[in-house]
């Protein structure tokens, strides 16, 4: 199979880029010997647009231009063709899509980017429900050929190479920009990823060697690899193509050690891999804290009207019912152990006494947790942090409150610390916030962990303003208390919602466990409704959804 990689030139001007689109045409328009041609990310804008208005008016005066070359040089050549531009028909917002052509010149199926740096995200404003989405593989067969598929930025997330592999391709295409990395980085890249594929890798580029002051080893790169990881051609900086030969079912095996045949070496490392080593991934893991959608309902110490609160069961049934987050205290035992409980007293939900402070785990460890909601969950023992992270990290936002015995002063140190690094050692960072109403604790969060976001609570105080002390102390929300609707003027929650909307403030509100009054919440802009019967309360935002 004869590959073609076009390499074109990239400018940073509207002036030079229109010159640039011209010569990627021409060069596009000259193949007319291949079996494969390869077009790089962004075909149709190959100049740096600086906003979303102006991308989508390049694409909409390119891409009909650049799809009917692509279709040209499939069928003079009877080569499959690859090309990347924006995508309206699945998404009004756009997704960057790579596009496969049949020799025959019709689009047999495209591949949208799964990874979205911020400039796609945050400055293009593209669609992110694909991103968020756990789908096996993009998998396009021709010809007996399988292909597969990552775009620029989804080079880096080597996490998802083991998926691409056990998809068993035999080519990985990879249209790119990468306007910031050395050609010796992007090698980097693509031979780690055609050795951990055990597939070809096609990476196909843009050129800046025309544009001053670009170094002369940054972007470009476009290169065919093999899947020893062998680089077969490359381009380096220069405008032009890359071609190379290469028989796309050849496969690399390596010595398996220790009297194993031969295998890939994807293979080898399967017969290894142990999951629990790694950050959390995969189906059961949910959008983080701020890119999960609104409004939401968090299940307040679980699902706690049918198992005992701030116990896993109570977690779980919420997480499994589609709890989008959940609430949790945590206290501080004698000897320094982080454990879920809301009051500061035993009293009221096991069969022992004292404050929880008073009791070291070891005592803790006689205490049954579960009799006084039910016989049914006689014997169930206090629940620590690292458990519930253990469990369900990343599964589910955590809503942690930070219990203590002075409303007014910090909390020790070392103890916040251990709480801080138990989120840290299990890659819930953006999976958590802290909710408290201590002025001087969400001070001295802000100042430990400035990257976990913080919620300002009103721990009793019904007359206060709460988004002044969000501002105060550096808080992503506010956590308003239903008496604060009750026992102040008609419109103190609604002027609170629109003070913290305007300042970029989310909305809590603990509680409801009334559907229609939820219902109401929400249409006052309330963002989050906590509750304690998660299944009836849910019901009023599938009612607002439908």
């Amino acid at each position: 199979m004869k590959i073609c990689l076009i390499q074109p030139p990239y400018a940073k001007s509207r002036e030079r880029g229109d010159d640039c689109f011209r010569r990627e045409l021409a060069m596009l328009r000259g193949i007319d010997d291949a079996d494969c041609i390869v077009l790089p990310e962004y075909s149709d804008v190959l100049w740096a647009a600086p906003d979303r208005e102006t991308v989508i008016a390049e694409h909409e005066k390119n891409a009909p231009v650049l799809e009917e070359a692509c279709r040209e040089a499939a069928v003079r050549c009877g080569a499959v063709v690859f090309f990347n531009t924006l995508d309206f028909s699945d998404s009004p917002l756009g997704r960057n899509t790579t596009w496969m052509l049949d020799p025959a010149g019709a689009i047999v199926g495209k591949y949208a980017k799964r990874h979205l740096p911020p400039l796609e995200r945050d400055v293009l404003g593209l669609d992110l429900s694909v991103t968020e989405t756990c789908e096996p593989p993009v998998i396009l067969s021709y010809d007996g050929v399988r292909y597969a598929f990552l775009t620029c930025y989804d080079f880096y997330f080597y996490e998802a190479f083991p998926m691409i592999a056990r998809a068993r391709p035999d080519v990985i295409i990879g249209c790119s920009l990468q306007r910031s990395d050395r050609h010796a980085a992007s090698e980097i890249l693509s031979r780690h990823l055609a050795y951990n594929t055990n597939a070809y890798v096609l990476r196909c580029s843009v050129s800046m060697a025309d544009e001053p002051g670009t170094p002369p080893d940054v972007c470009g790169a476009s290169m065919a690899v093999s899947p020893s990881g062998d680089v077969l051609s490359s381009l380096g900086g220069e405008v032009g193509i890359v071609t190379a030969q290469i028989d796309p079912h050849a496969k690399y095996e390596k010595a398996a050690g220790f009297g194993r045949a031969p295998a890939a070496h994807w293979e080898y490392t399967e017969y290894g891999r142990n999951p629990r080593q790694y950050r959390p991934a995969g189906p059961a893991t949910v959008p983080e804290d701020a890119r999960m959608p609104y409004p939401r309902i968090c299940a307040h110490r679980g699902f706690n009207t049918i198992a005992p609160e701030n116990s896993m069961p109570a977690f779980g049934a919420a997480v499994a019912m589609g709890a989008e987050e959940i609430e949790f205290d945590l206290w501080e035992t004698a000897d320094g152990e982080i454990v879920s409980l809301h009051d500061a007293n035993l009293d009221r939900v096991s069969d022992g006494t004292g404050f929880v402070w008073e009791h070291t785990m070891a005592s803790l460890a006689d205490v049954d947790f579960g009799i006084k909601t039910a016989p049914a969950f006689a014997g169930m023992r206090i629940l620590t942090f690292r458990e519930i992270l253990e469990k369900l990290a990343c599964q589910v936002v955590m809503n942690v409150h930070i219990k203590s015995r002075d409303d007014e002063h910090p909390l020790p140190e070392a103890y916040l610390q251990k709480m801080i690094g138990l989120i840290r050692q299990f890659g819930a960072e953006k999976h958590c916030y802290f909710m408290s109403g201590n002025p001087a604790l969400l001070r001295q969060l802000r100042d430990l962990a400035p990257d976990i976001a913080r919620c300002a609570g009103a721990d009793g105080d019904v007359h206060g303003d709460l988004v002044d002390k969000a501002l105060a102390c550096g808080c992503a929300k506010i956590q308003l208390f239903s008496p604060h609707f009750s026992h102040n003027p008609p419109d103190y929650a609604a002027r609170q919602i629109a003070k913290a909307h305007a300042n970029g403030i989310r909305v809590n509100l603990f509680y409801s466990d009334d559907r229609d009054e939820a219902a109401k919440y929400l249409a006052m802009g309330v963002d989050t409704i906590l509750t304690n019967d998660y299944n009836r309360v849910s019901q009023a935002i599938r009612t607002i959804k439908t």
